[in-house]
């Protein structure tokens, strides 16, 4: 039978050794250079019963896992939208012949000029006048290579015209739309080149609350080096503004500011910003559009697609002390007082520090704990090990420090506190005893015992991803002993998506899994914050995936801004925004992400013919990417990379087969999973 951790490799991976101060802290302690997990209870007597709700795991760590470790908020900075492309609304209007028109620019930096016209259904006349201005020309007497195609984020498709034009003039162009007798008149126009110089984009602030301020920073830079960086800052930009889109449709549009314009004396360099106030909940599209010059002396024009959720916080803190009690002789029960109110969720994540002073008076970490809590009698609950306190220097005037309470579904903080006093009872000796060894109870509190007798054995799931089809179903025929998990063409966020696996799943007596795209990212959050099969299984690998953008996709933000026009079947999913992935990861442990093996791919680089997974998805993602997935976002620190692999991409209907028909990547799957 397995422990928690999953894995002997987890084991020798565990999250203390991570950790040089706790690790040299241990040593003086305990005198120990090799901690070794206490095995768990083998023998499974009582039985988790069948219910709607999954049981939670109450996490611990270490206070660097917040401070510095994985689970440390990032700077917002590095969740940044690196654009080499340009989304520019069309709005037709008619005109006295009877047809219908628009006119924009294009400002061509490169000699090789990438176009997609999106009208949906509709096929629309796109015409070009060369910088000169005397030539209009239509775009398809000027292009290389013209084809139907579409932008496609699951199974979410915005149908468009592409055309590659190979011997542009850099210069600012005109483009001319015309139509007879559109629908709705209404469609985009994505442009990109070959260019180096990029937008980089990011959200100032993950506090998106009603009535809170919501700001943006963008400037040009170029790019160097493989894989988005934070170059420096070229001061290409000299104008940008922000075009909003509220939750209720509503359109605005404001200057942003360089440096210089605010005020501060500073002088003006190409970095601009911009802010709204949020005065609604749910989902504002944000999208900056830069116009400046390269050092070339080119125009200069790109836009970043940003989705924003705001939530209304529908609980606040009751009381300003947190009360403890004792449930037995190792842990004690951590609860907070809380105002759930109407339409509030009914769990929350939350962490907090656990701080104590010495016998000398001077305040100590403790630890930190966490994990997802349900609301019950106005209260949400964690877990506190005591041996935690026996680690530390900590024995009275207990408290609570950066604590922090999420929305379940977009990890948006709802509440917080600084600082936080925690009334402990009488502690047992366990508080006061340096442990001889530590076990998986102190990072995930006990594991229930349940019965198997009325369960089917141990199986291979295979899930897939966000609005997705039956991407195993093909080659279920290469696994053995496996189940499908199908919920098809939805749009879920991690929790939600976590516990429908977990459902799934609660009719086998244990399971690993290997999963597709955001399947990967359930998956773990499954195994993270709640007990399930994952943590009964034995063998191999626990999790593996392929194409899992755990670090987020700006495709999410490119079909939200399409989906304004065209509609989005299956909606907008924040968690797979580069924003909402960090947030998702902050609360993710070192040891969960030890029991995650993960591969990613990319397009067959050929010099002689296409370097792109979909013409479309290229003129949005940093190169390598699987057309929907860049290798760059692909990563999860502290996961277990089993390599990237060339000429395989994310799904159907791109470049190279779909990555989970990849016989030999299956095959090994298949050998090494647990179950």
């Amino acid at each position: 039978m397995q422990s928690v951790l999953a894995t002997q490799e987890s084991l020798e991976a565990a999250p203390w050794r991570t950790h040089s101060s706790l690790s040299a802290h241990l040593e003086k302690k305990l005198k120990l250079k090799n901690l070794a997990m206490m095995p768990l209870c083998l023998v499974l007597t009582s039985s988790l019963a069948a219910q709607d709700r999954l049981a939670t795991k109450q996490l611990s760590g270490p206070i660097d896992d917040m401070r510095s470790g994985v689970m440390a908020r990032v700077d917002p900075i590095a969740t940044a939208i690196h654009s080499k492309s340009a989304m520019i609304p069309v709005d037709l209007a008619p005109s006295k012949d009877g047809t219908w028109r628009w006119q924009g620019r294009l400002a061509v930096d490169q000699s090789t000029l990438k176009m997609v016209l999106f009208a949906g259904q509709e096929s629309w006349d796109l015409s070009l006048l060369h910088p000169d201005g005397k030539r209009l020309t239509p775009a398809h007497k000027l292009a290389a290579e013209i084809q139907r195609s579409s932008l496609e984020m699951g199974n979410n498709v915005f149908e468009g015209d592409y055309y590659k034009l190979s011997q542009t003039e850099p210069g600012e162009w005109t483009v001319a739309v015309e139509a007879e007798a559109p629908l709705t008149g209404k469609g985009y126009l994505l442009y990109s080149s070959d260019s180096d110089y990029r937008l980089l984009s990011y959200k100032t602030t993950f506090e998106q609350l009603v009535g809170h301020e919501i700001g943006f920073v963008s400037y040009g830079y170029r790019k160097v080096n493989e894989g988005p960086r934070i170059e420096a800052n070229l001061g290409m930009v000299t104008a940008a503004r922000l075009r909003l889109t509220t939750p209720t449709g509503e359109q605005l549009v404001q200057p942003m500011f360089d440096d210089g314009l605010h005020g501060d004396g500073e002088a003006a360099d190409g970095i601009f910003g911009g802010s709204f106030v949020a005065s609604q909940e749910g989902e504002y599209h944000a999208q900056v559009i830069a116009d400046g010059t390269t050092p070339e002396g080119h125009p200069f024009q790109r836009t970043a697609e940003h989705v924003v959720p705001v939530i209304a916080p529908r609980l606040s803190l009751a009381r300003e002390v947190a009360s403890a009690q004792v449930i037995d002789d190792r842990r004690l029960q951590v609860s907070l007082a809380i105002d759930n109110h109407a339409e509030a969720p009914e769990k929350y994540r939350l962490f907090a520090e656990v701080w104590g002073a010495d016998a000398n008076g001077k305040m100590q970490p403790v630890n930190w704990i966490g994990g997802m809590s349900y609301v019950d009698n106005g209260q949400l609950s964690l877990g506190l090990d005591l041996r935690w306190l026996g680690l530390s220097e900590a024995s009275h005037d207990f408290e609570l420090r950066n604590l922090r309470i999420e929305d379940p579904d977009t990890f948006i903080t709802v509440a917080k506190a600084a600082s936080m006093p925690l009334q402990t009872p009488s502690l047992p000796a366990m508080a006061r005893a340096v442990p001889k060894s530590m076990d998986a109870e102190m990072f995930v509190g006990p594991r229930p015992a349940r019965a198997s007798a009325d369960k089917a054995g141990g199986r291979l799931l295979l899930v897939h991803g966000y609005c997705s089809g039956n991407v195993w179903g093909p080659v279920s025929g290469q696994f053995s002993n496996d189940s499908v998990f199908l919920d098809t063409n939805k749009n879920r966020s991690h929790d939600a998506f976590a516990n429908l696996i977990g459902s799934f799943g609660s009719s086998y007596s244990s399971y690993g899994i290997v999963a597709h795209s955001q399947g990967g990212a359930a998956a773990l959050h499954l195994y993270t914050y709640y007990w399930s099969g994952l943590d009964y299984a034995t063998g191999g690998r626990l999790i593996q995936s392929v194409g899992t953008p755990y670090q987020g996709t700006s495709l999410a933000g490119n079909a939200a801004v399409l989906g304004q026009i065209f509609g989005v079947g299956c909606g907008t999913n924040t968690d797979l925004t580069y924003s909402g992935a960090s947030s998702w990861l902050s609360g993710v442990p070192s040891w969960a992400r030890n029991a995650v093996n993960y591969y990613t791919t990319s397009f067959k680089d050929n010099w002689w013919s296409y370097d792109y997974c979909h013409l479309v998805t290229d003129l949005l993602l940093n190169d390598p990417d699987d057309g929907t997935t860049e290798k760059a976002k692909g990563q999860l620190s502290s996961g277990v990379n089993r390599g990237h692999r060339t000429g395989w991409c994310h799904t159907s209907g791109m470049a190279d087969p779909p990555q989970t028909t990849d016989s030999s990547r299956n095959s090994s799957m298949n050998s090494n999973a647990a179950n």
